[in-house]
């Protein structure tokens, strides 16, 4: 099986991988170092004018690094996330990572079924043996289909 015949998986001998993440334009290690940056200048502004007299101006550039470290705090907690669908051999293993928790399900490949969570654009629900996971969430919703697509005939594959 080639890896052309798939558009998201990578073949690796036997197995089959999906590694969903999502786009991020800056790691959380970057991101600390802009966050420093912003930091030095915005702090440095406040001070020059706190020395001239406008004491207020210190104040506002305080709670302005303090709420975009918020943001970035929050941002650089979902840097990381990501799916990762794998077919081995006989079980198909879920790994979905949220702000640092992992949250594994495993399946017997002969009794997954995969479909649309709702309508074409939703998310794709994998289920199997009283269990049930969507995946898709950092795939465009007009590509859902294809990965659906692509997850069903890896399972029908021997």
């Amino acid at each position: 099986m080639s890896n052309q015949a798939y558009q998201f998986a990578q073949v690796s001998g036997p197995s089959i991988h999906w590694r969903l993440k999502r786009n991020c334009s800056f790691t959380p290690v970057q991101l600390g170092w802009m966050y420093i940056f912003l930091c030095t200048v915005s702090l440095g502004i406040g001070v020059f004018f706190w020395l001239q007299g406008a004491t207020l101006v210190l104040a506002f550039a305080g709670l302005e690094v303090a709420v975009v470290g918020l943001a970035f705090l929050v941002y650089a907690r979902h840097a990381a996330d990501g799916e990762m669908i794998s077919l081995q051999g006989a079980n198909l293993v879920v790994e979905l990572e949220t702000a640092g928790r992992l949250e594994r399900t495993e399946f017997e490949r002969q009794w997954v079924r995969v479909e649309p969570k709702s309508g074409d654009l939703s998310l794709i629900e994998l289920s199997g043996q009283g269990r049930s996971i969507e995946v898709g969430r950092f795939v465009r919703p007009e590509l859902r289909q294809v990965l659906a697509r692509e997850i069903r005939k890896a399972l029908r594959s021997a």
